[in-house]
C-alpha cells in the first residue's frame, strides 16, 4: 500500500508565508509517515487582484522558497517523503513557467513544465506563463509508477492516456480549480473520468480560498472516490493499493483493448 497526504490551503500573495505553510503540511504528512505529499498549483504567491503577481515573484529553483522545502526534506521524520507542488520560475520574454516539481529527500527528482494553459472561462494564464513543450516524466514512489499532470490538463484525455500507456499506474495533479457555474462538477467528473478511462488512481490536490473550489480529491482506478476534502484548509490522507489497480485491469483491459496509437505531442501547438 502507498500512503498519500493531499495538503490543500489558500495561497497568498507573501512567498514566506506560503513556503511556512508547505513546511507545516510537510511536517504533517511525516508524522502521518506518508510516502508522497501533494500540494496545490501556484504555490509560490498568489493574489486575485493582481494576476500579474505570479510573474513578479517568480524565483528560480535555487531560489529561497525552494531551498528552504528541500533543506526540510533532508531531515526526519521527511527523510522518504516525497513532495509535489507547482511553482512559478523565470522564463524567457519577461514571462514564467508554471513548473511542476518533485522532490525527496534534499533533491528534485523531476520538473515538468505545464503544456495546456488554462486560456479559458475568460482567464487567460498565457498572459504571464509560457508552455512547456515536453511530455512529463514518470517517477516512482513506493513502488508505484506516478504520472505528473497539471490542473487544467486535466481537461486533455490525450495526456492522461499518453501517461498510463508510458506505464503510469497513479495520475497527480498539483491544481486550482477556479470556482465557477458548473466547475466543481467539471472537477469530480473530469478526475473521475481520468481515472476510469485509463485504469489509474487519481491524486489531485486541489487550493482552496476566495477564487479556487478546493475539493482535493483521490479516485480509484474504477472510478471510485476514496477519499475528498472540502472547500477549507485540510491535509486529506489515503491508500493506494496496487492490487485494486492489478484488478481494474483485469476486469477491464481497455489499454490492452485500445485500437488507437500512443498520443504524442504535436510540435508548435
Amino acid at each position: 500500500m502507498m500512503k498519500v497526504a493531499l495538503g490543500q490551503f489558500a495561497v497568498r500573495p507573501e512567498w514566506q508565508r506560503n513556503a511556512d505553510t508547505c513546511l507545516e503540511l510537510m511536517a504533517q504528512a511525516g508524522r502521518e509517515r506518508a510516502d508522497l505529499l501533494v500540494l496545490p498549483e501556484g504555490v509560490l504567491a498568489r493574489d486575485i487582484t493582481d494576476p500579474d503577481l505570479v510573474r513578479r515573484s517568480a524565483q528560480p529553483l535555487d531560489g529561497p522558497f525552494v531551498a528552504r522545502l528541500l533543506q526540510a526534506s533532508r531531515s526526519a521524520p521527511l527523510t522518504g517523503l516525497t513532495v509535489m507542488m507547482c511553482v512559478h520560475v523565470p522564463a524567457a520574454n519577461d514571462k514564467v513557467f508554471n513548473l511542476l516539481i518533485a522532490l525527496r529527500d534534499g533533491q528534485i527528482l523531476a520538473q515538468y513544465r505545464k503544456l495546456h494553459l488554462y486560456d479559458a472561462f475568460s482567464a487567460q494564464e498565457s498572459a504571464n506563463v509560457m508552455p512547456g513543450d515536453e511530455v512529463p516524466p514518470l517517477i516512482e514512489v513506493a513502488g508505484l509508477k506516478l504520472g505528473l499532470m497539471t490542473c487544467y490538463d486535466l481537461r486533455f484525455p490525450e495526456l492522461a492516456r499518453r501517461l498510463a500507456l508510458d506505464g503510469a499506474e497513479v495520475l497527480v495533479l498539483p491544481a486550482a480549480w477556479v470556482k465557477g457555474p458548473l466547475k466543481e462538477a467539471h472537477w469530480e467528473l473530469l478526475l473521475r473520468a481520468r481515472a476510469l478511462e485509463n485504469t489509474c488512481y487519481a491524486v489531485a490536490a486541489g487550493e482552496c480560498g476566495e477564487r479556487n473550489i478546493g475539493h482535493s480529491m483521490v479516485v480509484d482506478p474504477l472510478g471510485v472516490v476514496v477519499a475528498r476534502a472540502a472547500e477549507s484548509p485540510a491535509l486529506l490522507i489515503a491508500a493506494l493499493d496496487p492490487a485494486r489497480i492489478a484488478h481494474a485491469r483485469r476486469v477491464l483491459p481497455v489499454l490492452a483493448n485500445r485500437r488507437f496509437a500512443r498520443p504524442e505531442l504535436e510540435p508548435g501547438r
